[in-house]
């Protein structure tokens, strides 16, 4: 089993706990962090909600510093009370700046547009009296005084209602913000159990992942210890130290196998000297075979035929040279694409290399024909699905009669949806009941054709099921012996 690389900083199972442990520590610190972040949010919306209630009691606070200090003006004439008026006025004509002074469809902001409009009229009437009194105009401050403690009274009692109003106002935006303080508590509940659930999952497969290797080292061991020497080796999942003890332990286990083994072979080698002797002939020659057969590097073999095709065409052996480059194409799909899918250009390219191969072998005596719609870029289809179906019709439909046979291939898009291959043959044709065992199935061993390239219409049929996940993907058809037969296609498209 391929080994898993880890990172510098995980080769060792200290390093893995470490992070584990940081990793929790990271977590819950983010989670404190977004909880107090959140906490003080809400604790200034609160305390955002009564400023307004503030800024009108400040208000109101400096409307009475004005009366009080024209009132003491006129009554004592000092100079400390003229300075207190312009102070107050001064602070009061800023403090109406932050009043609405527009018509518009709420109450509260009317009530600040009338409150700033009579302020105005109310400075400037104090402006008048204290003017009168500096001028010694008795007549004219009582009067004037008069009527700036009109408007006095009057803007008071715009004030307190104004006041009236936020604070009804403040007291709903109050009750909402406390219900979202409820809301947040409960959130915060929730966040602080899926964190800790994390964490206890993040726990659980860091010691699975580190405990896992040791528990399957065990029970291996344990079955060594009993006599079973046929366990499986044991994977090595990481380069740390349960690594390195199991690779120990494979070693171990392989030394006592080939121990036994050479016991066992010695112990058998002089009973069956005889026997070796008579036969080694045969097995000498069966096992070079197979030895062979087991060492053909496929690159080796392409590379081969790509070079006799390059002797060729130095040699002017044109078509040597194209046979050879299309038996290397043809072979190189084969073992490339079998495992996997290809386009269905690929496919169609394979069937035309199988095809020119065989008539290169059978004096060009096999009439092949493509009907290809034009619509069929990029699809994709599992490999070596055509050439099994193109060679079936050559090997059994047409093969005694070549001179006169005909392969056609087809290839049509009825719509976007679907694709419909069909390889048509005018050869020997079938019955119903051998199309049934084919696609059953249950043709016997000795059927199968030993000079064919081994892939069979089950398997066929077996891997367009997987492929696409259905059945009854593939058809047979043949109005009987004599009469060609028809293998159809009928494969979605995504």
């Amino acid at each position: 089993m391929k080994k898993k690389r880890p990172l510098p900083f995980f080769s060792s199972i200290q390093s893995r706990i470490n992070a584990m442990i940081l990793l929790v520590l990271v977590s819950v610190l983010c989670m404190n962090l977004f909880l107090i972040s959140e906490i003080n949010s809400a604790v200034q919306r609160i305390d955002s909600v009564f400023t307004s209630n503030v800024a009108v009691n400040t208000l109101s606070d400096t409307l009475e510093q004005i009366q009080n200090s024209v009132y003491e003006y006129l009554n004592t004439k000092s100079s400390q009370a003229l300075e207190d008026y312009y102070s107050y006025e001064q602070e009061y004509r800023t403090l109406l700046e932050d009043l609405n002074s527009e018509n518009v469809d709420s109450e509260i902001l009317m009530l600040e547009k009338n409150i700033r409009n009579m302020s105005e009229s109310y400075l400037d009437q104090t402006g008048v009296t204290v003017q009168a009194k500096r001028g010694r105009n008795v007549e004219r401050y009582k009067e004037s005084y008069e009527l700036e403690t009109q408007l006095y009274s009057y803007i008071n009692s715009y004030i307190y209602r104004l006041n009236n109003l936020l604070f009804a106002q403040n007291s709903i935006n109050y009750q909402t913000l406390i219900s979202s303080m409820q809301v947040l508590e409960q959130g915060s509940l929730v966040i602080m159990l899926a964190v800790f659930v994390v964490c206890m999952l993040v726990i659980a497969i860091f010691v699975h992942n580190m405990i896992h290797p040791l528990t399957v080292l065990s029970s291996t061991a344990h079955e060594v210890a009993g006599g079973n020497l046929d366990v499986p080796q044991l994977p090595v999942v990481y380069e740390d130290e349960i690594g390195v003890v199991t690779r120990g332990f494979n070693q171990m286990l392989a030394s006592i196998r080939e121990y036994i083994d050479r016991l066992r072979e010695s112990m058998e080698t002089e009973a069956q000297l005889k026997e070796r002797e008579l036969l080694m002939g045969a097995h000498l020659k069966e096992a070079q075979l197979k030895y062979l057969q087991a060492q053909i590097n496929p690159h080796f073999l392409f590379n081969s035929l790509n070079a006799g095709a390059q002797l060729a065409a130095m040699e002017d052996a044109d078509q040597t040279s194209i046979f050879l480059e299309r038996m290397a194409d043809f072979f190189r799909y084969n073992v490339r694409k079998m495992s996997g899918d290809a386009t269905l250009d690929e496919e169609i390219q394979s069937v035309d290399n199988y095809i020119y191969i065989l008539n290169v072998r059978f004096a060009g005596d096999i009439t092949y024909q493509k009907e290809i719609d034009t619509d069929i870029e990029g699809i994709r289809i599992p490999s070596m699905i055509l050439q099994p179906i193109v060679e079936n019709a050559v090997q059994h439909g047409i093969h005694d009669n070549l001179e006169d046979g005909c392969i056609t291939l087809a290839v049509r898009r009825p719509d976007e949806t679907l694709l419909e291959i069909s390889v048509r043959d005018n050869g020997v044709g079938m019955t119903q009941e051998k199309i049934r065992d084919i696609l059953e199935d249950n043709l016997a061993p000795a059927e199968e054709d030993s000079n064919s390239t081994g892939v069979a219409m089950s398997n066929v049929i077996h891997r367009l099921e997987l492929y696409y996940n259905q059945k009854e993907l593939l058809r047979i058809e043949s109005d009987g012996p004599g009469c060609g037969t028809q293998v159809i296609l009928t494969l979605p498209v995504a």
